[in-house]
């Protein structure tokens, strides 16, 4: 029989697209996904190669032999903690599509705080009317520095990581945006790589503490590289590299703007005054996320009087 297996028995006779999406969210939802609506409808469009929206529009088109059987496989796959994002590939960011893979971190609307934190300065500091140099330290998939020159059409930007991989990824997604010609993306560890300096440095760097990465849920701690997951002992080591290099490739006023992890952001804005860093533009040196915790710390090199 070539039906899909629900609860150890297959579907047979003819299998709709509006069957196969009821099968996958049962599915889905028996194994414990708490998104098994969304993530059935996104999977049965993967594996039928079409878009979402036609399970709406033609609800009543066959699903093929072929096609039963790759449901069945991204259902499993997500039933093992797979992401759908990293199924897919694909993760949407600040209202664009990025590609993702092995050597990526899957960007996360908690990021968004920090895109959010950038624009509030470039406002204060008139960057609309200028064109900033924006420097993103371990650019992973590229996202903030893809973000942030999609908000700033005059800027370009250099995206750094020490993953070859992650860069080639970083560089597709900037031709996908059209900003390849905005942008460069190195390899180096930090900012070993680079010389000049910058209007304003952002990163999101790896913050968990080494001894918390086995708690993390199974779609983080399993599919995300760890190399982009583990801070250290207490989560900061990689602050305690970049604050300090970051401070010395600010031209005067520009800003250092980094995601922390829960409870670090006094910790970090400690490190970022004790490089001579401090805030400016009227902004809190502390930018809360959704759920009010502390999520980035920003502040300025100060101008030259």
């Amino acid at each position: 029989m070539d039906g899909i297996v629900r609860g150890g028995a297959a579907l047979t006779g003819v299998l709709d697209l509006r069957a196969a999406q009821r099968h996958a969210r049962d599915r889905l939802r028996a194994g414990g996904v708490g998104s098994a609506d969304l993530d059935a409808r996104l999977l049965v469009a993967a594996a039928i190669e079409e878009d979402w929206t036609v399970l709406v529009s033609h609800p009543e088109r066959p699903v093929s032999a072929r096609e039963r059987t790759l449901i069945d496989a991204l259902i499993a796959r997500r039933l093992s903690g797979e992401p759908v994002s990293r199924i897919l590939g694909e993760r949407e960011f600040w209202g664009l599509d990025f590609e993702i893979g092995p050597a990526t971190l899957d960007p996360r609307p908690d990021t968004e705080t920090l895109i959010e934190r950038c624009l509030e300065i470039a406002q204060a500091q008139d960057w609309q009317a200028g064109a900033p140099a924006v420097l993103d330290l371990g650019t992973g998939s590229g996202c903030i520095l893809v973000a942030l020159l999609s908000e700033w059409p005059g800027a370009t930007g250099i995206g750094l990581d020490r993953s070859y991989e992650a860069l080639r990824v970083a560089r597709a997604n900037a031709g996908r945006h059209g900003l390849e010609g905005r942008s460069a993306f190195l390899c180096g560890d930090w900012d070993e790589a680079l010389g000049g300096t910058f209007d304003i440095i952002v990163s999101n760097p790896p913050y968990i503490p080494s001894a918390d990465i086995r708690g993390l849920a199974r779609e983080v701690a399993d599919h995300d590289p760890r190399g982009a997951l583990d801070g250290g002992a207490d989560g900061l080591d990689a602050y305690r590299r970049i604050v300090p290099a970051a401070a010395k490739r600010l031209r005067p006023g520009g800003w250092l703007a980094v995601e922390v992890g829960a409870g670090q952001a006094d910790a970090v804005a400690e490190l970022f005054a004790a490089n001579g860093l401090r805030p400016g533009a009227g902004l809190d040196a502390i930018a809360r996320d959704l759920a009010q915790r502390g999520r980035v710390v920003s502040m300025q090199r100060p101008p030259l009087s």
